[in-house]
């Protein structure tokens, strides 16, 4: 089944889920999800759990967390 991860068309077998979906498409994506460093999204920015089962036409939005190293400088507002 055809599913989209950020507006790229991806093939996978009917049951995969989110993870397997990034798999196919970016194996880092997955990694970067899996670490917590990304989130999924729907097309209507709903986060998605790694593991929801996806349906043909599913669309995902892979969102990467903002990462600052160091001292959160809004720590001492």
């Amino acid at each position: 089944m055809r599913v989209f991860v950020n507006a790229a068309p991806v093939e996978v077998d009917a049951g995969t889920d989110v993870r397997g979906a990034l798999r196919a498409h970016d194996p880092e994506l997955e990694a970067r999800v899996t670490a917590g460093s990304a989130y999924v999204t729907d097309a209507r920015a709903i986060a998605l759990p790694p593991e929801a089962v996806l349906s043909e036409g599913a669309i995902l939005r892979v969102v990467l967390r903002a990462h600052r190293g160091g001292r959160d400088d809004d720590a001492d507002a």
